[in-house]
């Protein structure tokens, strides 16, 4: 009876712990989702106001007046529809052709058998290591000689191939067993056979979460767009924002809704393929 009672009461003891743990972890997990959702809300907020309630002090959250109009001036000033498609463009067009390239350097490097390939994939992640700033110039130089500045292609190119990209995907395809890719040699698939009929439609999870990644930092690329384009007609998004703040005043409240309205694509992606994404960074040694 003694023994029973201590038991229970161990038992008792590690339930109380586990329910403490939780409810420390999710109390953790609120506040830092409070704190993450505090300036979108605010962002939201400002863009229903005048220009002079977005400064009141004290801050309120609203103003006297939910002004939905705000939202139908934001193509007063520049072209949004125009900024929208451009940045459409470049995004759809930068997850399509990192998306290839990554797949299949990932597959290069995981199933196929060539002398050099490790020492080649680790010079591959060695350009990971150089400061993104640094080519810059460089990159600035090359597209001027291709006559590519000032047009979308330079801004689509410079992300076709990426070495993270290849490293998620080689992660993704070294996770499956290679006697897959056996089987189907025996069953007369070529190597190009085995990549899209066995290895890719396995890879859906690591495709998702690399195309997320690819579509958050194509959508809100900044200093790209900002050195190499110089034609109105082909601004950006992230440009436009920037563009939209004067030197000697500026219409917070649009700027908000233009803001707001930006990140919409790039949240209903995310919320549509979540579970996907969950499951790419679980399965490619990402966590």
């Amino acid at each position: 009876t003694d023994f029973l009672s201590i038991e229970g009461w161990h038992l008792m003891n590690r339930k109380t712990s586990k329910r403490i743990v939780h409810a420390v972890s999710y109390l953790a997990l609120g506040i830092g989702a409070v704190i993450m959702l505090v300036p979108l809300i605010w962002a939201f907020t400002t863009s229903l106001k005048t220009t002079n309630e977005a400064f009141v002090y004290p801050p309120t959250f609203f103003g006297k007046e939910i002004l939905w109009s705000n939202y139908l001036k934001i193509s007063d000033r520049f072209n949004f529809l125009n900024m929208f498609k451009n940045t459409s463009i470049v995004t759809i067009a930068s997850v399509i052709l990192q998306l290839t390239t990554s797949a299949m350097a990932g597959f290069a490097f995981s199933y196929l058998k060539f002398r050099g390939r490790d020492r080649i994939f680790m010079l591959f992640l060695f350009s990971m290591m150089v400061p993104y700033h640094v080519l810059l110039v460089p990159t600035f130089m090359l597209l001027k000689k291709l006559n590519l500045i000032n047009t979308l292609w330079a801004l689509i190119l410079p992300t076709a191939v990426t070495p993270f990209g290849a490293f998620l995907m080689r992660q993704s395809f070294m996770s499956l067993p290679s006697e897959m890719g056996e089987a189907a040699k025996i069953d007369g698939c070529n190597p190009w056979g085995v990549f899209t009929k066995m290895f890719l439609p396995l890879a859906k999870p690591a495709l998702t979460t690399l195309g997320i990644f690819t579509v958050v930092g194509s959508w809100n690329d900044f200093l790209r767009p900002l050195i190499y384009l110089t034609d109105d007609s082909l601004m950006t998004i992230t440009l436009g924002i920037y563009n939209m703040q004067g030197a000697f005043s500026t219409n917070w409240p649009v700027l908000m809704c233009t803001v707001m309205v930006s990140i919409i694509p790039v949240l209903i992606i995310f919320v549509c393929l979540q579970d996907l994404f969950v499951e790419g960074v679980a399965l490619t040694g990402m966590k």
